[in-house]
C-alpha cells in the first residue's frame, strides 16, 4: 500500500518517466513484496536547480545536475534489511532502465500506521 512521489528534472521523454515509474514499482514488488496491482504514484517535473534543490555533494556523495527524488509513504513494519534491499533495487532499476546515475537517486521512506489508509469509498480496510 505504498504511495510514491517521484520528482525529476523537467523536459524528459515519456520513456524516461515511464522507466522511473516502473522501476520504483518493480523494486517495491521485489523488495517489499507488495502486490503488483498496488500501484499509486505521483510524478512531478521540476526545473533543475530551480524546482529541485540539492547540494553538489553531501555525506561524501557527489550529485549531478538532475537528481531524482523518490519519497515512499508506506505502512510501518519493514526491517532495515528490507529497506536496504529496496534502496538497492530502486537504484539498480533507475540506473539500468532510465540511465540515472546511482549517486543521483535520493530515497526517503515515511512510515505510517495501517489504519491511516483509505483507498476509496471512505473504507479503511486495515482500521
Amino acid at each position: 500500500m505504498p504511495l510514491i512521489h517521484i520528482s525529476h528534472a523537467a523536459d524528459k521523454s515519456e520513456d524516461y518517466v515511464s522507466a522511473l515509474s516502473k522501476g520504483v514499482h518493480s523494486a517495491l514488488v521485489e523488495a517489499f513484496g507488495i502486490p503488483f496491482d498496488d500501484y499509486f504514484q505521483t510524478l512531478t517535473q521540476h526545473v533543475p536547480k530551480v524546482g529541485l534543490r540539492f547540494p553538489n555533494s553531501f555525506l561524501g556523495v557527489e550529485h549531478g545536475s538532475e537528481m531524482v527524488f523518490v519519497q515512499i509513504t508506506a505502512a510501518e513494519g519493514r526491517s532495515t534489511a528490507q529497506k536496504k534491499a529496496l534502496y538497492k533495487a530502486i537504484v539498480d532499476q533507475l540506473e539500468t532502465n532510465a540511465g540515472v546515475p546511482r549517486s543521483d537517486v535520493l530515497i526517503n521512506i515515511i512510515e505510517t500506521k495501517r489504519e491511516n489508509w483509505s483507498f476509496g469509498n471512505a473504507d479503511a480496510p486495515f482500521a
